[in-house]
């Protein structure tokens, strides 16, 4: 923002953003008296267009995702005659991230590797190019979600090419194309590019409240997903994972949270056939207690057509330890002669 010149600040300034971007150029624009207007996807969450028009930013919903926002972002600059700021194929914009593996270089002397999430790429980028140009023996992996794999793609590939669609939790990090600058970079300095699925990205997400009290954004956690479950080698190694953010939206949280409790086996749902008559729901509640299970749901089905007449099914959802915990009691289920269908 300060690099502009006089005229382009009397202008102002337009940029789109999945992510943080949009927060950093509204509240850098308020800091230098600069008017902004920032395109988001209509489908952001609603603490990040509030928190970008709380920087004093003049915020444009554009209908689809990422790309849409960017292109609607470009259609104003051409218009209105604003200077645009990307948000990740920038040369500025990836020499200010870059200061992050500067951080890391003076907290952590002997770091093994990090792990970084990839939209566009300009984060990693940042990173990538500042750690191997001062300790090329530093691994660098990138991690983008399963449904958005762009970059992933294009270096598999040796191009770039943008993807039909993206879907994932992971809004800050849905992006169908990476940036040509962020590409050759990437295609330079990473090592490796992995992908994490949406429960895992939640899991990550639940374990990261539990355990560090941080609350981050399913972008914020995909590095934490990918050394969770194995995605790359980090045995033996010292490393880090940059988390990237923490605009999740409350009225999603819930839901990530119980998507997380199911993918670490904290949360399952059985369902028994047995056959409709007295104690039987008392027999099953006694087994699931007595191994330290705790039932928070039941829901009773009379059987379907075909089945015993005095047949009905049992839904139940527990709260168990592990995945380890799920499989006790689905044994002491079947060791009492109760039918497990799922």
């Amino acid at each position: 923002m300060t690099r502009l010149s006089a005229e382009e600040k009397a202008r102002g300034v337009v940029a789109c953003s999945a992510g943080n971007h949009a927060q950093g150029v509204a509240l850098a624009a308020k800091k230098n008296g600069i008017k902004a207007v920032i395109c988001l996807p209509d489908g952001a969450p609603i603490s990040k267009v509030e928190a970008t028009k709380s920087y004093g930013a003049e915020v444009c919903l554009v209908e689809g995702v990422y790309d849409d926002a960017y292109q609607k972002a470009l259609s104003l600059r051409d218009e209105k005659g604003y200077a645009f700021l990307h948000p990740f194929d920038d040369e500025d914009v990836i020499a200010g991230q870059g200061t992050i593996a500067l951080e890391l270089a003076e907290q952590i002397s002997d770091l093994d590797a990090v792990l970084v999430p990839i939209g566009g790429g300009g984060l990693i980028s940042g990173i990538a190019y500042t750690i191997k140009t001062m300790n090329p023996n530093v691994k660098v992996y990138g991690v983008q979600a399963k449904g958005a794999p762009s970059m992933k793609n294009a270096i598999a590939q040796g191009k770039i090419e943008e993807l039909p669609s993206v879907s994932t939790i992971a809004d800050g990090i849905a992006v169908k194309k990476p940036g040509n600058l962020t590409y050759q970079l990437c295609s330079q300095y990473v090592d490796e590019v992995v992908t994490v699925s949406d429960d895992e990205i939640s899991a990550a997400i639940l374990a990261l409240m539990e355990k560090h009290k941080l609350v981050t954004e399913g972008a914020g956690a995909v590095g934490v997903a990918a050394a969770m479950f194995g995605k790359v080698d980090l045995k033996g190694k010292k490393a880090v994972c940059v988390l990237s953010g923490g605009n999740i939206d409350v009225t999603i949280l819930s839901r990530v949270i119980n998507r997380g409790l199911i993918m670490s086996g904290r949360n399952c749902q059985l369902m028994i056939e047995l056959m409709d008559k007295p104690g039987q729901l008392k027999n099953v509640a006694q087994i699931i207690a007595d191994l330290g299970g705790n039932v928070t749901s039941v829901r009773h089905e009379r059987a379907s057509e075909g089945s015993d007449v005095n047949g009905c099914y049992l839904r139940i959802v527990l709260e168990t330890r592990n995945f380890e915990h799920i499989q006790q009691i689905r044994n002491a289920l079947n060791d009492n002669g109760f039918k497990l269908l799922n």
